[in-house]
């Protein structure tokens, strides 16, 4: 299957690639230091940061937020723009000292750059998961940047590890 080789190929790599390690270990010491969190992410991504949400306060005992509810994301949207949304709404619900995971397959999505460079204005942490290559302009904002580069564009393959990455790190602050 040509699919699988690729999965295994691409997950193979980046798993080798010895960054990783390092981003895990900066990402988990940022997350037991936080108590607040906050998700973002755009339509696949989106749906990790409503799953993740709901980890990271179960399990994790975190207090978490998503930009994820329908009604919300049309309010801020109609107010404030796409571009604006999830800026506006980290002003509304950000406090100094928070932290932020910011998930963009591309890294060039602006509502997600926005929503960033205003938790670093606010004084907050910032983690970031993107893809496709290491020059996006996400992978420059973070206080730990985690970048899925992937020749094929390939959302599967990007959003996949991305959702791995955020349990490897959940799975670690629980002790498992």
């Amino acid at each position: 299957m040509k699919q699988l080789d690729l999965y295994q190929k691409e997950f193979a790599a980046h798993f080798a690639n010895p960054e990783i390690k390092t981003a895990l270990e900066k990402s988990l010491d940022l997350v037991r230091a936080h108590k607040r969190i906050f998700f973002l992410g755009n339509g696949g991504s989106n749906s990790i940061c409503s799953h993740m949400m709901e980890d990271y306060m179960k399990m994790g005992r975190k207090h978490t937020m998503s930009f994820t509810d329908a009604a919300m994301i049309t309010c801020y949207g109609n107010d404030y723009g796409w571009e604006r949304a999830m800026e506006e709404w980290i002003i509304a619900q950000f406090n100094p000292g928070d932290l932020l995971i910011a998930i963009s397959s591309s890294g060039e999505s602006k509502n997600i750059l926005n929503a960033v460079k205003k938790a670093k204005e606010m004084k907050g942490k910032v983690i970031t998961l993107s893809g496709f290559t290491k020059e996006n302009t996400l992978a420059k904002l973070g206080d730990v940047n985690i970048v899925v580069p992937s020749s094929t564009r390939s959302y599967g393959i990007v959003e996949n590890f991305h959702s791995t990455i955020l349990h490897i790190i959940l799975d670690e602050l629980q002790g498992l």
